[in-house]
């Protein structure tokens, strides 16, 4: 089992209601690549209806597809999902 860091930007529109729905994922080389998108995506909340973003990283066995339960935040703003509360 080969495990290894993966970083993720994941972004948040409306959904239905009250709800969020999830764009696709963006991953990323580094934790700088990461931040330094997410930070530049949550300018964008008013523009293309987002509520929030997150950048995370996570320990990932990628061929098995075992991702860790617990990420670490990199950056966040805005309406998230549970998931993400610290």
């Amino acid at each position: 089992m080969a495990t290894e860091t993966v970083y993720i930007l994941q972004a948040y529109g409306r959904g239905r209601g009250e709800g969020l729905k999830a764009e696709p994922q963006v991953g990323c080389k580094d934790a700088a690549e990461a931040r330094r998108k997410a930070e530049r995506l949550a300018t964008t909340f008013t523009d293309k209806g987002r509520q929030g973003v997150v950048a995370f990283s996570v320990s990932a066995d990628t061929e098995m597809g075992d991702y860790d339960e617990s990420p670490t935040i990199l950056f966040r703003a805005g309406r998230l999902p549970e998931t993400f509360d610290v």
